[in-house]
Formats: structure tokens, C-alpha cells, sequence
């Protein structure tokens, strides 16, 4: 099963306050670990939401709203993307993380929906070009490697 691991802003990642030396030593070496057991499929860390924007949909009406948002802790500072036997995997990982901030923080685990989650609504049709679209950013990710 994939999942995304969402890294939790908090008050000083907002601020853009860089992880020290040590931190980004752990991280790495987390990461690496994550690598070499086939975990990490992605992962990056987001600058401060003050540099975001967020679009509002309302029927055919886009509204764009910039950064900064408000709620620090609904925001994310960063993500992975893993593929994990189990949610209870996902989580024994989540464990050994260094605290991804200078402060108290929180991880998020959610599921990402796979093509058999959708059931009849995805068509045949819709599935050939699922794959499809799969195909071409793989092989477009081989291409940046």
C-alpha cells in the first residue's frame, strides 16, 4: 500500500527557521535508511505557506487566495511518499523518525487511493488511461534520473 507521511508545520516552520546541521544529518540518515529498504518512493520539504497560494473553487469561479494561511498546525512542512505492507508498518517507521522540528511536532499517515478503490465508476476506458498516465511519468522520471 502507498502512503503519504505529512510533516506537521508548526510556529517555526512558518517563520522559515532552517533546520540546523545535526538535524539534517538525522534526516538524511533516516532518509537513507528509508531508501535502502525500499520505502521511499518520495519525499521533500515545503517552504513556509507565506510563499503558497491556495485556489477556492466554487462552481466555474477560481479564486486565487496567497500566503500565509491561517491554523499553523493544519499545514504541511513536508511529506514522503512510501509503499508500506500495512498502515502498522507505516507507523513502526514513523516511530524512528528523528522530530522533524526544533519544536514538538506531529506526522500524519493517510492512505493513497490505488485503482481498485474506485470500483465500476473507473471504466475500463478511464483505467487504460490511468496507466497510461502512470507509464509516461515513469518513464519521465528515468529520463531526470
Amino acid at each position: 500500500m502507498r502512503v503519504m507521511v505529512i510533516v506537521k508545520a508548526t510556529e517555526e516552520s512558518e517563520a522559515g527557521v532552517m533546520p540546523g546541521e545535526q538535524l539534517l544529518a538525522d534526516m538524511g540518515a533516516y532518509n537513507e535508511e528509508l531508501v535502502k529498504a525500499g520505502i521511499m518512493l518520495a519525499g521533500d520539504g515545503l517552504h513556509p505557506s507565506v510563499k503558497g497560494k491556495r485556489i477556492r473553487f466554487s462552481g466555474a469561479t477560481r479564486t486565487v487566495v496567497d500566503g500565509p494561511f491561517a491554523e499553523t498546525k493544519e499545514l504541511i512542512a513536508g511529506f514522503w511518499m512510501w509503499q508500506v505492507r500495512s498502515m502498522e508498518e507505516a507507523v513502526e517507521w514513523v516511530k524512528r523518525c528523528p522530530n522533524p522540528m526544533l519544536s514538538d511536532s506531529e506526522i500524519e499517515i493517510r492512505p493513497v487511493f490505488e485503482v481498485e478503490d474506485f470500483g465500476a465508476e473507473l471504466t475500463p476506458e478511464l483505467r487504460a488511461q490511468e496507466d497510461r498516465l502512470r507509464a509516461e511519468l515513469e518513464a519521465r522520471a528515468k529520463g531526470n534520473a
